[in-house]
């Protein structure tokens, strides 16, 4: 269902990607009941990363060996949750780390703490998990000698009082990923290692093209190979095989005999003139009247940028292994959304949701691109017809093709100044792209955001900041042009337009650690600096990209999320956000034509390497008085435009377009 917390994440506005007809059984369990309607208690909160549950035990078991288990439906991608939420519990049981188990993602087991997306582990379920830990600790101390603790049935008290920043001696230090031998001694097993007895591997038959819908197609070749069980349901086609390869080899005869039937679909070459000629709304916020403010500025200046579609790339595509019993499904996946996946497994199937499990084990990757649950439904679909357990791992080209990418944008943005080289008006427009950050943190009189639905050619959903690394682009390397018709200086210019004291200490961090002011006077030809900040889910950004020639010699950022719960953790995650934000800032590009991707593997889409990322300093702002907020997705959102303003630093060429070209 659609977030209304995140309105960007367009992927949970989607059914499941297939409905299949119940089977005889399921019917008779259906009718027999009366009508089965399934609705998530409080779905809103639970997207959003509610406090989760009131009941202590549904969040903390202690065990009789001295180890204390916590539950959670968050979900361990790679960001360091499963860490941060341990090191939150031993912190107010007042026990080691060591004693301490984290259960993730377990439906069956865990509450439902909402999607693993927008930052929301640190400021939602840490806190919840430390409140729960604090009235355990309560009421182990309150204990008497006769009996035992039992936290099942006791309600979680509103005024437990969690330990205070100054007394932390667990949070706010250094502690590494707990399975961190496992990962990198293979050991840890990913979604896409997990096996089952007796279990097959799954293929499923894709589409020639995007938008085609299929007609005849013989299963027969399929059903005479060894060992292989072909079924087609409605728009369903897939096989089940001993290996992959025998799966994948049943799905290749079985689409020499399919036919199809076409649509007409957009080339990315005329992406942006297809945005603006369907775009629909807007959706407008304004503060005074930016006409007036327009027309009495003494200076107007106005510009349009493009932002291209990209994909999320995970080094794990999507996986998943399904087993029914008794008439219940389990699947192990990897998602960022369990109990949405479990949602949709329920409507797929039709079944009563006391029927389903979802497992998440740790998995390779997400950056908001495993919200939905297709690989799920078509590894239970296989495994129902073989009845058997079932492994289906998505190769890299359908991983490309068929899931969903960060929406391509469109922007439109005029501003005015007054005498003294100040904003006066602000208007700014976003096609398509989203509404994350999409609100300016410069101060002005007049300002006017819009943000315009478009028909979107490529399937889109969340990805790491959502649009706000759109939209964040377009506003600071437009900033950078007003600096220029004020005849400022970038840095000098913003801190002239900012009072949020937050996005000033960053950005003077960053500008304080490169030396902006001397050394933007002694620069040789060919070079440039740039900078950019921003602000999003709570937390504060502000990077400077150094270039010569068509090589960056550098990247600084400063960051400030509140109080640092794991100071390595912090960097890891700035860190990442920055490599992958080089990624869409100078390479990454969906390219397509006829319906079908033009560079849909890592040989023609080019994420960065090694060799690719420059230097990086990294200045973490630690703010004890605030309270703590998310780090996974703010960083990203300065990479890009920092980069732009240097290059036009460099080279006198203004750059409107992300990728931008070296």
């Amino acid at each position: 269902m659609p977030d209304p917390y995140e309105p960007d994440r367009y992927e949970l506005r989607e059914p499941p990607a297939y409905t299949f007809a119940p089977t005889r059984r399921e019917f008779l369990e259906i009718a027999g009941a009366g009508l089965l309607i399934t609705v998530a208690v409080d779905a809103a909160y639970a997207q959003r990363g509610g406090s989760g549950p009131a009941m202590l035990g549904a969040r903390l078991h202690l065990g009789e060996n001295g180890v204390t288990t916590i539950l959670t439906g968050k979900v361990e991608v790679g960001q360091g949750s499963r860490t941060e939420i341990a090191m939150a519990a031993a912190e107010e049981l007042r026990m080691p780390l060591e004693k301490i188990r984290v259960v993730m993602a377990d439906t069956d087991l865990v509450p439902n703490d909402g999607i693993t997306a927008g930052s929301r582990t640190t400021p939602s379920t840490v806190p919840a998990v430390r409140k729960a830990a604090a009235a355990a600790r309560q009421l182990l101390a309150s204990r008497t000698a006769e009996g035992k603790v039992d936290f099942s049935g006791v309600a979680l008290p509103a005024d437990v009082e969690v330990t205070a920043v100054k007394e932390w001696r667990i949070l706010g230090t250094t502690h590494h990923h707990l399975d961190s031998a496992g990962v990198v001694t293979g050991a840890h097993r990913f979604p896409s290692d997990i096996t089952r007895p007796g279990m097959l591997h799954g293929a499923v038959l894709r589409a020639p093209s995007y938008g085609a819908t299929l007609g005849a197609a013989d299963l027969t070749p399929a059903q005479s190979m060894p060992g292989v069980t072909a079924v087609r349901d409605s728009a369903f086609v897939g096989c089940a095989a001993p290996t992959s390869y025998a799966a994948r080899k049943a799905v290749q005869a079985i689409a020499a005999t399919a036919q199809w039937e076409r649509k007409d679909h957009p080339a990315s070459q005329i992406l942006f003139e297809h945005l603006k000629a369907t775009a629909r709304g807007p959706r407008a916020q304004a503060k005074g009247s930016v006409e007036q403010g327009l027309a009495q500025s003494a200076r107007r200046l106005n510009a349009a940028y493009r932002v291209s579609y990209i994909q999320h790339a995970p080094m794990e595509p999507r996986a998943a292994v399904a087993e029914w019993q008794d008439g219940r499904l389990t699947v192990w996946t990897g998602t960022q959304n369990p109990f949405g996946v479990r949602d949709q497994l329920v409507q797929a199937f039709h079944l009563d949701p006391a029927k389903v499990r979802v497992i998440v084990p740790d998995t390779g990757g997400g950056f908001g691109g495993k919200h939905t649950g297709e690989v799920a439904i078509e590894a239970a679909r296989l495994a129902r017809e073989a009845k058997r357990p079932v492994s289906l791992r998505w190769t890299r080209a359908e991983e490309f093709a068929w899931a969903y990418f960060r929406p391509a944008g469109f922007f439109e943005v005029e501003a005015g100044l007054d005498g003294e080289g100040l904003i006066a008006a602000w208007d700014f427009a976003t096609y398509n792209a989203g509404t994350a950050a999409i609100a300016t943190p410069y101060k002005t009189m007049h300002t006017r955001t819009r943000f315009f639905d478009c028909d979107a050619p490529l399937r889109q959903g969340s990805y790491r900041g959502i649009a706000a690394t759109a939209n964040n682009f377009a506003r600071e390397c437009f900033i950078d042009e007003l600096a220029e018709a004020a005849k400022l200086d970038p840095l000098e210019f913003r801190l002239a337009n900012l009072d949020n004291p937050r996005l000033r200490d960053v950005l003077t961090a960053v500008a304080d650690r490169v030396q902006w002011r001397e050394r933007r006077k002694s620069r040789k030809p060919g070079a440039g600096m740039g900078l950019a900040c921003g602000t999003e889910k709570g937390s504060y950004v502000a990077a400077s990209a150094e270039i010569e020639g068509s090589t960056i010699k550098n990247i600084c950022m400063a960051f400030e999320c509140g109080a640092i719960l794991n100071p390595s953790n912090l960097k890891a995650q700035v860190e990442g956000s920055i490599v992958q934000g080089l990624g869409g800032a100078l390479t990454e590009e969906i390219q397509f034509e006829g319906g079908v991707l033009k560079n849909g593997r890592f040989a023609s889409y080019k994420v960065p390497r090694f060799r690719d990322v420059p230097p990086i300093e990294i200045i973490l702002l630690d703010r004890k008085d605030l309270a703590p907020a998310g780090a996974g997705e703010t960083p990203i959102i300065a990479v890009a435009p920092a980069i732009a303003n240097a290059v036009y630093d460099a080279t006198r060429q203004r750059v409107r377009s992300m990728p931008v070209r070296l």
